[in-house]
């Protein structure tokens, strides 16, 4: 029994847990998914329209990034109408709310635009400026990843279960992800070169699966330069609450972006963080 619906045809998980963080229920979270598959799976591997947001580089949008957003804050909106709202596609609004939700439609774009199910749907909520209860749903693999006051969760194939991160320890046995070591510039592309080195197997790719992963007990760590908030804050709460770790690479706030690191365990983390700042 999975969280999503297609084709008109509701797929309900287990049952909506009761005492949650704020009273953002596992529920609240599928309504979401579902409203943002409804956008975005009939648009996947349709060859739609592509432009493309910045000058001089590839900064792909689609059709389905700005409606499945309009989609999810239509929702929040109806249910948290004190509540703001920052989207990487239609902006900000009450963002002086203690509560704010932040909203990356498609994460990963150009996987979306590739065909790839390696994209993701991120909405999180931040109490004063803290991340504390995420999403991260792929429709297409019929996966939910989530987090609220219960903890960390995953519904799709196989069965719900509760996240927990693996335990390693060691960058020589670790499994890394970035999604290009190209983004590391000047001394911080040595620096990254010679800390992937260290690691027992790296990876390219795989936008927020690869942090989903993570929690899920599968990858080990994730570095990445130059997020923005609506990459990162819904990742947060799900990798924390299933024991990981998640900073910028100087051991900062991860909410506002930045160069973010996300690890299994403090230790693992405390080990990457050491070589990405040399």
């Amino acid at each position: 029994m999975f969280w999503y619906e297609i084709g008109g045809t509701a797929r309900l998980g287990h049952a909506a847990v009761r005492e949650n963080q704020l009273d953002i229920s596992v529920d609240f979270m599928r309504r979401i998914a579902q409203a943002a598959a409804a956008e975005t799976l009939p648009r996947f591997r349709a060859q739609g329209a592509v432009a493309n947001k910045e000058q001089g580089s590839f900064d792909p949008v689609t059709e389905a990034d700005r409606e499945a957003e309009r989609a999810i804050r239509a929702l929040i909106s109806a249910e948290y109408p004190d509540h703001g709202i920052l989207g990487e596609e239609h902006g900000s609004e009450n963002i002086s709310s203690r509560h704010v939700w932040v909203i990356d439609p498609i994460d990963g774009t150009r996987a979306f635009i590739s065909g790839l199910p390696v994209w993701g749907t991120l909405v999180g909520l931040t109490v004063d400026g803290d991340a504390v209860a995420g999403m991260m749903a792929q429709p297409f693999t019929g996966e939910l990843f989530y987090a609220n006051a219960s903890g960390s969760h995953y519904e799709g194939p196989g069965g719900p279960r509760k996240l927990t991160t693996r335990k390693t320890t060691k960058l020589a046995e670790a499994t890394l992800f970035t999604t290009t070591p190209a983004l590391f510039k000047g001394a911080a592309r040595e620096r990254y070169d010679q800390f992937e080195k260290q690691i027992q197997l790296a990876r390219y790719g795989a936008d927020c699966y690869a942090f989903a992963m993570i929690a899920s007990g599968s990858v080990d760590i994730v570095a990445d330069p130059g997020l923005k908030p609506y990459d990162i804050v819904a990742l947060i709460p799900i990798i924390e609450k299933a024991g990981g770790v998640v900073t910028t690479f100087d051991g900062g706030p991860a909410e506002q972006g930045g160069d973010v690191l996300a690890a299994a365990t403090p230790e693992l983390h405390a080990a990457a963080m050491a070589a990405l700042r040399g």
